[in-house]
């Protein structure tokens, strides 16, 4: 069984272009040749009505002269004798086409028989004229065939010529309609073939692959924007594969310390004791956090976090998460001073909001030096609630400030993972700020360490 040929998309728009251009060409070929025949038809019709009237007159003049037909029954030349007369004649010569008769005609007399004309029955459908003297009898009458029956050569083979001439232009223009649709269609669909064929590249993972822009209009947006997509295809498998690299280093370093521990208590070398086991426990406590945190990040990426939002006092989250950091603030030998607003009503859910400021405490108890100071302050600005946390040293190189919220990134040296965290907080910090329509962005602080800023929705009262 022979499977169905598929027409590509190029074939079916030459052929809905071509098909159209053909039906309209046809179409106004029968358009002009009707009325062109029409016409035609029209004028023979007009100078034969003017040559029977004036032929009857003439007739009706040479019977009341001779009193009978005998005159005309025995001398045919007499009728072309009138006709020519009548064309010569100044008074009459402009009110006739030129070239004479197109059709043939008869003369009968009142008794209906044939007194001039060719050898063929009278056609009951021609064109008739009166032969009626001056007294209003009626002698006879001038009969001509149909407009319609052409008997000049010249006039038929003129009507013949006109059809081939315009058979010809039809061709020559469907011709040239193909000419113009192919080029037409080659031109449209370059572009496409060109989101085809990068189509092609990316399914296959190249995702390097960028398409031209030749122009502004519909399909030129709909390349830049696959260049966009294949852009953030191309950043998305980086990071993939940077995200997995960072959680196989990440994992590796507990993994290899308590494997070392585990084999060194079972050579020998070290015992079991209560440090060593806290030694175990302090690595074992860093694997969970860092797959808690990683799941999370997990669920915060995908919109999966249930977030059960609802109207919140920011103010009285930023209390309660700042009190439960005052102890370890203070072990740490750090000061935390806090310049916030009585009240400051928003919309979001009081849970994932204590997870965020949590983390921004965390992040400044890791990584700022003992003896050092960290500021809360909060204000209206706008439409949001600006709430900033800024730490003293040490401080962020500027290059990287934009980098913080990547996972597992660690700017320096002086912010690493001797400080105990994942490198996943300020991640999860920026996924929930945007579900919230916030967000969140780092740069120096005035103490001399990091100011992270953090904009949340202000709803009025």
């Amino acid at each position: 069984m022979k499977r169905p040929v598929k027409l590509g998309i190029g074939a079916k728009l030459f052929a809905a272009i071509f098909s159209t251009c053909m039906l309209v060409i046809i179409t106004m070929h029968w358009g002009v040749r009707l009325s062109f025949e029409h016409g035609f038809v029209d004028y023979i019709k007009k100078g034969n009505e003017q040559r029977l009237t004036l032929l009857s007159d003439a007739l009706a003049d040479q019977y009341e002269q001779h009193g009978n037909w005998d005159f005309l029954r025995t001398n045919d030349r007499l009728v072309f004798s009138i006709l020519r007369s009548l064309e010569q004649n100044p008074g009459s010569s402009n009110q006739l086409p030129p070239h004479g008769w197109r059709t043939q005609f008869w003369i009968i007399d009142q008794q209906y028989k044939v007194l001039s004309g060719p050898r063929q029955p009278v056609p009951p459908e021609g064109t008739r004229r009166n032969i009626t003297l001056s007294n209003g009898k009626i002698v006879g009458w001038v009969i001509a065939s149909p407009a319609e029956r052409l008997t000049r050569s010249t006039d038929i083979n003129f009507d013949q010529q006109q059809r081939r001439t315009s058979w010809m232009i039809v061709a020559l223009t469907g011709l040239l309609a193909a000419l113009v649709t192919w080029l037409l269609a080659r031109g449209l669909l370059a572009p496409v073939k060109r989101l085809v064929d990068g189509t092609h590249h990316l399914a296959a993972g190249n995702f390097a692959t960028r398409v031209e822009v030749g122009s502004s209009d519909e399909l030129g947006q709909l390349g830049r924007d696959f260049n966009q997509l294949a852009s953030s295809l191309e950043k998305n498998e980086s990071n993939r594969r940077a995200f997995m690299a960072d959680i196989s280093h990440e994992l590796r370093t507990p993994l290899a310390i308590l494997r070392g521990e585990l084999e060194a208590m079972q050579d020998g070398v070290r015992k079991l004791t209560p440090d060593a086991i806290s030694s175990l426990q302090s690595e074992v406590s860093l694997l969970t956090k860092l797959v808690d945190d990683l799941h999370q990040l997990s669920l915060s990426d995908a919109g999966a976090l249930a977030y059960r939002k609802q109207p919140v006092d920011l103010v009285n989250l930023l209390e309660v998460v700042a009190g439960s950091f005052g102890e370890r603030y203070r072990s740490r030998g750090l000061t935390l001073n806090l310049a916030i607003p009585p009240q400051a009503e928003s919309f979001g859910d009081p849970d994932r909001l204590m997870q965020l400021f949590t983390n921004l405490l965390e992040n400044s108890l890791r990584y700022t030096d003992a003896g050092g100071v960290v500021q809360l302050s909060m204000q209206h600005v706008g439409d949001y609630w600006q709430l900033t946390c800024a730490d003293s040293a040490p401080g962020v190189d500027p290059a990287h400030q934009e980098k913080l919220f990547e996972r597992f990134f660690r700017a320096e040296s002086s912010r690493n993972r001797a400080s105990g965290g994942s490198g996943l907080g300020l991640a999860i910090c920026k996924n929930i700020a945007e579900a919230h329509n916030g967000s969140i962005s780092a740069d120096h602080s005035d103490l001399g360490g990091l100011q992270i800023r953090l904009n949340l929705p202000y709803v009025p009262h």
